[in-house]
């Protein structure tokens, strides 16, 4: 292992030197006015492409070039993109290239007001949908996250397709904030981006913006990890088509078909997607059958745009939640799944989870004038599903059905099968007033969102007692929801910026029972007061340092309230310091930042699960992350290029205080630990991609992803309860032919665990009393050795 980390060691180091050959560099200048476009995307292609954005003055720059001819294209939003061949066998500087305004408002405002900007004191990583693409061939957002800084990844199905788990900093995805196109995603009552409910959805996605740690303010479930933006919103001007195929290991396919008709008549565009994924999974039993489709439909004129989108994710897969036991695990058996197994030892075929999400978005982007523009959005979003499971002796009184009376016996418990359903309605507004020019920048904004959800289950069939369609339970919970924020942004003097962030926040949380516990009824409100300030500072167009300090809040969700019936949960508290230093050089750019989490009253896993295998979490009244993230990329050699991070982190309780269930007296044993660390917190995340460049338009590269030793549960117990390190390798082949008859071939190739590492990414705990002795069970979430997926995109 110390190997390995001496690589990853080596490729960071190497993001300080680079071969100098030949230089290029220029501005970027509005056509019409001469004004500089910051963060204009600049491509330049030969052999590779290099990329390059725009800084304050518009300027761009690119060393260690071979003598050659190029492409260049530049893209900036609102602006017609230019491409044009120039020759280099000398440096160039002082290059200007003009673009010119479509004379048509297609900035997506409601983006811009929530994402960090360039110069804003905050953590983050952006992926446009080039990036995307390479690794898009069926598995989930989190997995095409996976080589970004403090990111862990998981899969239920041990595949990547299906149920997956996202970890930022150790903290899940309950505190990760997830928005697309400014519109609240997370699930209200759970707080969790689920992302198998939309399929696909990167097909679509034209950039994102995940930000580490607090984040600046934004719509939805309070930033405890990060904040991930994503934006769909985007401006097509020529018409487009493009057929995406792959397949692969697991009897994997994608399938995807979109279309777009560019600018009609000057003002209107309309894209479609379409997309179907297939698994078998890595586990036993685990398949997904998932379909999706996008569309968008936009009005666009000098000052305004008006967009409808309405899109759509459907599921069904096999359930996987319980993981592998952990003595199944020793025996060799990596792929059980004990779910749905019946007293013949049969599986029940329709052991699922199924459900049906569907979103409605209307924009309204209105520019004012060239200092003021304003934004407002209306969305629905609809949800309904329901997951279904058979369940072997189940206690009929348990489902409120009497004991069936016989001549000569009398039957309390039987076989059955039942549904737990879901039906919701998730529906408001977002807004956001925004100003530049003289005096600060500054974003007016907020949301105002309803959650309205039924909870009910019943009983399809069993073998004693019930009637088929037994419903045993019902039950509603209303959630209203709103924030307003003001941040603003304001140059000082010589490179220095002052930023200000402040929010409110009010939630109102009101649930009707739970499904075991009908009478208990909560009326929960909490008033959040978020703020946030920071400095920037740019020492040079390549060098810049920041600053801030945030304060957020969130509150419990639905599992926490059920499960700590007699003293209620209470809102947790992050106030998040960060610092870095970016320097963007010529052929190589590096990062560094610190970061100190504080949390009062941190809600944290206990190892204990319920019955669909979720953590039941309590809170803790002091604990902390303090961590160290680098990333740095760099060219050499003409051919070939490195991208590597670090992070580097202690994430600690203060004190713990553990409760054991103890079987011989009763009641719950009381243990005290001190100082633990928090529960699935690794110390070191890291990861590098080596790519070469043999050929025009070939990219050979190899991936690895080092994730440390984490913990099932907040008692530091490294024998019993962790999860082991591990280090996994991918390798990736991108080859694109541009052709006169179409547009675009491209073929893709993703070889995962390339060396058939043995690891898990996930797993649960429970301790327990009995017969005077501390008991231990353990599952565990097994990945898959080697697999592959292959796919081939044609585009028109």
């Amino acid at each position: 292992m110390q190997k390995k980390l001496r690589l990853l060691t080596l490729l960071l180091g190497m993001s300080i030197t680079a071969s100098a050959q030949l230089h290029f560099s220029g501005k970027v200048l509005d056509d019409q006015n001469g004004k500089p476009l910051t963060d204009a995307t600049v491509l330049l292609q030969a052999r590779r492409t290099h990329a390059d954005r725009t800084g304050p003055e518009g300027g761009f720059s690119f060393s260690g070039l071979p003598s050659g001819n190029y492409t260049l294209t530049v893209r900036y939003i609102g602006y017609r993109t230019i491409t044009k061949t120039i020759v280099l066998d000398q440096d160039v500087s002082g290059y200007t290239v003009r673009l010119t305004h479509t004379g048509l408002f297609v900035k997506p405002v409601e983006i811009s007001s929530l994402r960090a900007g360039k110069d804003a004191p905050f953590t983050r990583s952006e992926l446009s949908a080039e990036d995307l693409k390479k690794d898009n061939l069926g598995q989930d957002i989190p997995y095409l996250l996976n080589q970004l800084p403090s990111v862990v990844t998981g899969s239920d199905a041990g595949a990547g397709v299906g149920y997956t788990s996202l970890w930022v900093r150790g903290t899940d995805a309950s505190r990760i904030n997830a928005t697309i196109n400014g519109i609240p995603m997370n699930d209200a009552e759970s707080s969790a981006a689920i992302w198998v409910d939309l399929p696909d959805l990167i097909s679509s996605t034209g950039s994102l913006q995940l930000q580490r740690g607090a984040g600046t303010s934004t719509n939805g479930a309070g930033a405890f990890g990060a904040t991930l933006n994503l934006s769909t919103n985007e401006f097509h001007e020529k018409a487009y088509g493009e057929i995406d195929n792959s397949y692969g290991s697991f009897n994997t396919w994608k399938h995807t078909v979109k279309a777009g008709t560019g600018l009609l008549n000057n003002h209107f565009t309309v894209d479609a997607r379409l997309s179907s994924i297939t698994s078998d999974g890595y586990i036993d039993r685990a398949t997904s059958d998932l379909k999706s489709f996008y569309t968008s439909f936009a009005y666009l004129n000098k000052k305004t745009s008006l967009r409808f989108n309405l899109f759509s994710g459907k599921e069904k897969t096999y359930q996987a939640w319980n993981g592998v036991p952990e003595d199944t695990l020793k025996a060799g058996n990596r792929t059980y799944n004990g779910l749905g197994l019946k007293p013949d030892g049969s599986y029940y075929e329709n052991q699922t989870d199924n459900y049906l999400q569907t979103y409605y978005q209307l924009f309204l982007n209105q520019e004012i004038n060239e200092r003021w523009n304003f934004n407002v959005a209306a969305f629905l979003t609809r949800g309904k599903g329901y997951y279904e499971e058979y369940l072997p002796d189940e206690s009929l009184s348990g489902y409120g059905i009497p004991d069936v009376m016989l001549p000569h016996d009398t039957i309390r418990q039987t076989d059955l099968v039942r549904d737990r359903w879901l039906d919701n309605y998730f529906y408001g507004t977002v807004f956001s007033l925004n100003h530049t020019g003289k005096g600060p920048d500054w974003n007016l904004g907020g949301g105002w969102n309803r959650y309205d959800g039924k909870h009910y289950g019943e009983v399809i069939w069993a073998k004693y007692g019930a009637d088929k369609d037994f419903r045993y339970y019902y039950n509603m919970a209303h959630k209203y929801d709103f924030n307003l924020y003001w941040k603003g942004e304001q140059a000082i003097a010589g490179g220095l910026k002052a930023f200000l962030d402040i929010q409110y926040r009010s939630v109102q949380y009101n649930i009707n029972g739970f499904d075991k516990n009908p009478d208990l009824v909560k009326r929960n409100h909490f008033d959040f007061f978020n703020p946030k300030a920071g400095l920037s500072y740019r020492l040079s167009p390549k060098d810049r340092l920041y600053a801030s300090y945030a304060v957020a809040h969130k509150e419990p969700n639905r599992d926490d309230f059920e499960a700590n019936t007699e003293k209620p949960p209470k809102a947790e508290q992050l106030q998040d310091l960060e610092a870095g230093y970016d320097r963007n050089g010529d052929a190589y750019r590096i990062h560094a930042n610190v970061y100190y989490m504080s949390y009062r009253n941190q809600l944290v896993p206990t190892g204990r699960i319920n019955d669909v295998g979720a953590f039941t979490r309590s809170n803790i009244p002091e604990s902390y992350r303090l961590g160290l993230e680098l990333s740095g990329t760099v060219r050499f050699a003409r051919i070939f290029s490195a991208e590597a991070n670090a992070a580097f982190s202690r994430n600690r309780i203060d004190h713990f205080t553990e409760y054991i269930d103890d079987y011989d007296e009763g009641g719950q044993k009381k243990v005290e630990h001190g100082e633990t660390d928090i529960a699935f917190s690794p110390d070191v995340v890291a990861g590098f991609t080596f790519t070469a460049t043999p050929l025009k338009n070939l990219d050979i590269s190899v991936l690895g992803k080092y994730v440390s030793l984490r913990y099932l549960d907040n008692t530091s117990d490294k024998d019993r309860r962790s999860l082991d390190p591990y280090f996994v390798n991918t390798l990736r082949i991108n080859y694109t032919w541009h052709l006169r008859w179409i547009k675009e071939i491209g073929l893709n190739l993703l070889v995962n665990n390339l060396f058939n590492t043995r690891y898990n990414t996930n797993g649960y705990t429970y301790s327990y009393i009995e017969d005077g002795a501390l008991h231990t069970e353990n599952s565990y979430f097994p990945q898959a050795g080697t697999n592959f997926l292959v796919g081939v995109s044609l585009g028109f």
